[in-house]
This record gives structure tokens, C-alpha cells and sequence, in this order.
């Protein structure tokens, strides 16, 4: 009895001791917050788990204000002179272990690279292929690409059954034959979906199967039991399975992705051990063109191979979502208004500015301010990544007044920037007006557009994702109206990112919803 009254005794001060030093002893003790997201990380987990992490910590910066400590060690801002200072250039801020999630076969890559030189040296290779210039030049790869799919969307919305009703997985279809036609050329991985390749539309099960968000909070939070679930083997690989243990069942996410990204990259490989290619065209030539050339950091076969596949999953669902947000919103009755003016927009786009096919051309499309509008105020409201950005400081800030130790994690989110009254007038308002002079600060605003990230990180796909978002949406409205069926009232469509699902909050409940194109 004496010796459990001492055990007992003991914990309890371990416990008091570690809950007086978190909330009581250090600089972070002055940033506001609930105590108990303070005390421990595992609150903060369960609203990962609870798929409600981003809603909960925007609520916390309207309760405490523009900096919250969220975790014992770690503090979310919502305020433009942080985001300055987390996310500028030449911030020193790095990437925290979260990203290494994102690894392919075993190789850091662009998106994953935590200090800021290896980002840099690796940018450095693709900045200009992704460029606003190469992707609207004639003679590269990204701008005949978009639109001989923006061609085969319109052929598809004609002749397959069953697209006008849904178009959540042919958005898909369009943007995973851009992206992969961008990267690996129609020859080494380029795919058809949008022609009906069966293969190629499997290629998107694991990225739209829900159960992925359950996984993604199982790799972050349980990262090594989480690897041993899915290394067991024989025996024990059966009584995992058969207890339900696993989050998201085999092949898990990304499986199908990944090893199409490898295939493409051995059958390249092949390809130029018995002929060199001609022409610098897509981004794995691109990066196999440095690897031969003994310039720069040397990549082998796997790094191209991982940096290849990475862009391929971040090029899919990101554009496909923001499209699918945006023709749900303009479908939406109280919108109309602004459907008939891009309507009016795309119409007068000159003959001498379309393609044989009669669509805008890239060039063109780029070129329409309401269309741009348009999808400024979609990737505010939708924006396709809108959780936090979490970096860290090697050494000691001060951020908006409060001192951060060194190895802090920091976090900002598009959620929270994007929905700042002050900023945006009624933020949760489907106004893309707005961007016009309509309603608010134009420049103001624009310092608070995030969909992008900023800084050294800013997404590198941006004028890619613009290119193709733009010119299929031209093409759209320049042919047909949209509208939503009489049962999709009151319901917004949904997407899931990262360990969340999004959806438009101004309504009451949400699904992944069809919506029908009407000549």
C-alpha cells in the first residue's frame, strides 16, 4: 500500500510538475489559448481526428485573437505582419517533419525538402518550365496540352453518358491527363482518361476514397504503429486485416499513383538508353537533361522519379476540386448573376483568339478579368489546401510581439486568412465582385489572398493550375449554361484535405454533390 501511495504520489507531481512548466514557465505561456490545447497535443488531435481541426482553430482566433497557442508546442497566427515573417522570402523558416509524409520511394523532393537551400537548388531546376511565360508558350509542352484536353472535356460532355450529371470525376479525368501529360509527356505515363481509358480512370481511387483522411491522421500522429499495420506479412498480415485495424485498407493511398509515376520513369529510362530525345519538352526530360549534364546537385533515377511523382499528386485533385467549387457556385440561383456576365465575357472573345475546335485559346483565357475574379473568389471560399502550413524557426523570433523559441512549430491557414471581415466583407459571400472594386480593398485584399502559399514555397504549379482552370472554364461557359438539380438545394459539395472535409459552411449540411450542364 505505502509503495502504490508513493507510485501514485509520484505521477500526480510528474503530472502537476510538466502541467505547471507548459502553462507556467517559458515565453509560450503569454500566447492566449485554451489550457488544455497548452497542456497537451492530443487535443489538438482529436479535432484532426474529428475532421474539424481548421474550423476549430479559426474559432479560437475569433475568441483570442490574431496569435493562439494550439499545442504545447505549437502556435497558430492569422495576422498579415505574420504571415510576412513566417513565410517571406528569406524568412529562414523550415518545413517541420509533417511533410515528410510526402516522400516518394524513399526520396526527399521539392515539396518535402525542410531547409530552405536543398528547396532552392531543387527549384531552381523547374522554375522555368513552370513559369507564366513556358506555360503559355506555343513551343512548350503545358498550353497545346491544356487545350486539346479542354477539347476532349467538351467532346465528353457531348457523347458519355452520364458526365453532365456528375462532373466531379471528369474534372479529375481533365486535370490528371494535364498534369501527367505536363510531366511525363504523351509517350512515358501521359494518360487518357478523358478517352475513356479504363486503367488510367482507376489511377483516382485511392485519391478520392474518403477512408484517406483517417490514414493521413494515423501517419501523422501514430507514424511508427501506422508503418508497422502496413509492413506486417503471412500471418500477422491477416489478423491485422481481419481485427479492422487498418485505417484505410491495402493498397493504401497513393499506391496506384506511385506506381504509375515509376513506370513512367523506367520506361523513360529505357526509352533514352537507346535514344537520346530531341526535345526539351516535359518536366521528367527536363530533370534528366540536368542529371546528364553534371551541373547543380546530381539527381539519380529515383530523385526524378520522386520529384516527378509528387508533382503528379499535387496537380490532381487541387485544380479538380477548385473547378468542381467554382461551377457549383455559379450554378448556385443567387449567383446567376454572375454566371450571365462571364457569359457575355467568353462570348466576346474574338474568332481570331480561338482554336480550329472554336475554343479560347489559352492566351485569350488568360486574358478575361471576370473569369479571373471568378476564380479568385472560388480558391478564397474553396481553396483546395486551406488547413495549416506548419514551419519552423531554427532560432529564436519574436512574432507579432511574442518571443518563439527555437523549434516551435508555427502555422498559418488560407481558412482563416481568406475569411477576415475586415478584409472581405462578408466573408462567407460568394461576391466575386469583390475583386473588381465591387466590394473592398482590392490591394488589401490581395495581400490576403493565400491559395497559393507565399514567399520561397509559393505552390510552383500556380500558373499551370490557372492555365488549365482558366481555359476549360472559358470553354465551358462559351457553349452552356449550369444549374444545379431541384435535390441539391441547401447542399454543398465536399472534398477532403489533408484530415478534414470542406465544404461551403454558409449551409447546413454537405455531400459530395452531381451538378448538370444545360445547352
Amino acid at each position: 500500500m505505502i509503495i502504490s501511495t508513493a507510485v501514485v504520489a509520484l505521477s500526480l507531481f510528474i503530472v502537476y510538475h510538466s502541467i505547471y512548466r507548459t502553462l507556467c514557465i517559458g515565453p509560450l505561456q503569454k500566447v492566449p489559448g485554451p489550457k488544455l490545447y497548452a497542456i497537451t497535443k492530443w487535443r489538438l488531435a482529436l479535432d484532426d481526428y474529428n475532421g474539424v481541426r481548421t474550423r476549430s482553430i479559426h474559432s479560437l482566433h475569433q475568441k483570442y485573437g490574431t496569435a493562439v497557442r494550439i499545442s504545447p508546442n505549437e502556435v497558430s497566427f492569422s495576422s498579415l505582419s505574420a504571415l510576412r515573417t513566417i513565410y517571406g522570402a528569406g524568412s529562414g523558416f523550415e518545413r517541420t517533419d509533417f511533410y515528410r509524409m510526402f516522400d516518394v520511394y524513399g526520396r526527399q523532393n521539392l515539396f518535402t525538402f525542410a531547409g530552405v537551400k536543398q528547396h532552392a537548388d531543387r527549384k531552381k531546376l523547374l522554375a522555368h518550365a513552370y513559369s507564366k511565360s513556358a506555360i503559355l508558350s506555343p513551343n512548350a509542352i503545358a498550353k497545346p496540352l491544356i487545350e486539346k484536353n479542354v477539347n476532349s472535356y467538351l467532346e465528353l460532355l457531348e457523347h458519355e453518358k452520364g458526365v453532365t450529371e456528375e462532373i466531379f470525376q471528369s474534372l479529375h479525368w481533365f486535370s490528371l491527363d494535364s498534369i501527367t501529360g505536363f510531366l511525363y509527356g504523351n509517350q512515358h505515363g501521359g494518360t487518357h482518361a478523358l478517352k475513356g481509358d479504363s486503367r488510367d480512370r482507376e489511377l483516382l481511387n485511392d485519391v478520392i476514397d474518403p477512408s484517406r483522411r483517417l490514414l493521413s491522421w494515423y501517419a501523422v500522429h501514430l507514424k511508427n504503429y501506422t508503418k508497422w499495420l502496413y509492413t506486417r506479412t503471412g500471418l500477422m498480415e491477416k489478423i491485422v486485416i481481419n481485427l479492422g485495424l487498418l485505417p484505410m485498407k491495402k493498397p493504401a493511398t497513393y499506391t496506384g499513383i506511385r506506381a504509375h509515376a515509376l513506370k513512367s520513369w523506367n520506361s523513360f529510362e529505357a526509352s533514352v538508353a537507346r535514344s537520346p530525345p530531341i526535345r526539351d519538352m516535359s518536366i521528367m526530360e527536363k530533370l534528366w537533361r540536368h542529371s546528364t549534364s553534371r551541373k547543380g546537385p546530381l539527381l539519380d533515377g529515383l530523385d526524378i522519379a520522386s520529384e516527378a511523382a509528387d508533382h503528379f499528386l499535387a496537380g490532381i485533385d487541387t485544380t479538380s476540386d477548385t473547378l468542381m467549387f467554382t461551377i457549383w457556385a455559379l450554378s448556385r440561383p443567387e449567383n446567376r448573376i454572375y454566371q450571365e456576365k462571364l457569359i457575355q465575357e467568353v462570348n466576346n472573345i474574338p474568332e481570331m483568339d480561338c482554336n480550329a475546335d472554336g475554343n479560347p485559346t489559352t492566351e485569350a483565357a488568360d486574358k478575361l478579368p471576370y473569369l479571373d475574379a471568378i476564380i479568385k473568389e472560388a480558391l478564397r471560399l474553396y481553396a483546395p489546401l486551406p488547413a495549416s502550413e506548419p514551419r519552423l524557426s531554427p532560432v529564436d523570433t519574436k512574432i507579432d510581439g511574442y518571443l518563439i523559441p527555437a523549434g516551435t512549430v508555427v502555422s498559418m491557414s488560407p481558412y482563416t486568412l481568406h475569411r477576415n471581415p475586415e478584409v472581405f466583407p462578408e466573408p462567407l459571400r460568394f461576391n466575386p465582385e469583390r475583386w473588381l472594386g465591387g466590394n473592398g480593398d482590392c490591394a488589401e485584399m490581395k495581400k490576403w489572398f493565400w491559395a497559393f502559399s507565399s514567399g520561397g514555397r509559393m505552390c510552383i504549379g500556380l500558373h499551370l493550375a490557372m492555365a488549365e482552370m482558366t481555359t476549360l472554364l472559358a470553354a465551358i461557359y462559351r457553349k452552356y449554361t449550369t444549374s444545379g438539380y431541384d435535390r441539391q438545394k441547401r447542399v454543398s459539395p465536399g472534398i477532403t484535405s489533408r484530415f478534414e472535409a470542406f465544404y461551403d459552411e454558409s449551409l447546413p449540411k454537405y455531400e459530395v454533390s452531381e451538378y448538370a450542364f444545360f445547352a
